[in-house]
């Protein structure tokens, strides 16, 4: 399996880096995109250099590289994650705006028919942003807001994180056992 994963200036960067170290230990190829803001909110929201951030990934590009592999349909993935999402990443994927590498490999993944997730992360949500995601949505653009449940009774901040981290490979097929499911023994 080969996905592409992106990070975008939006809070909550946490869940892109434990969706990357899950993917790394499942041995699942992962091309990594991050965007100036991505890398920011790393310094600002974790203790995780942003090299060691890159490190957990197959391969990585510069948000300003559009030569890059994945910007290309003929470059095959199984789907891309986007992981936070701000909404101006949203915006440029809703409007078609492929104005550097995460949008267009966005736009990749919808003129390829490839799975394609979302996970927004912005709260109270505006009119521009509800109509951004249902445009999406209609598409067939997985979106997955960051608000985890809590019918797994998590103990800590890592369990949340992973509710949400384990909601996104369900969305690629991939089994794990990142969190307790509905219906699960305790």
């Amino acid at each position: 399996m080969r996905l592409v994963v992106a990070l975008t200036g939006s809070s909550g960067v946490i869940y892109g880096i434990e969706i990357l170290r899950i993917l790394r230990r499942l041995d699942i190829e992962t091309h990594l995109i991050i965007s100036k803001w991505g890398e920011r909110n790393i310094q600002i929201e974790t203790d995780h250099p942003v090299d060691f951030v890159k490190s957990l990934a197959s391969k990585c590009y510069s948000n300003d590289n559009m030569a890059a592999p994945i910007a290309s349909g003929s470059f095959k993935t199984d789907g891309m994650v986007i992981v936070p999402c701000s909404m101006k990443t949203l915006s440029s994927i809703s409007n078609g705006y492929d104005d550097n590498l995460i949008s267009r490999a966005a736009g990749v993944c919808i003129k390829e028919s490839r799975a394609l997730v979302i996970v927004p992360r912005e709260t109270p949500l505006s009119r521009i942003h509800l109509h951004n995601m249902i445009r999406l949505a209609e598409i067939g653009v997985i979106v997955l807001p960051a608000m985890p449940g809590f019918y797994h009774r998590p103990k800590s901040i890592n369990d949340i994180i992973a509710h949400i981290v384990g909601k996104i490979l369900d969305q690629f097929g991939i089994e794990h056992k990142v969190y307790r499911r509905w219906g699960d023994a305790a």
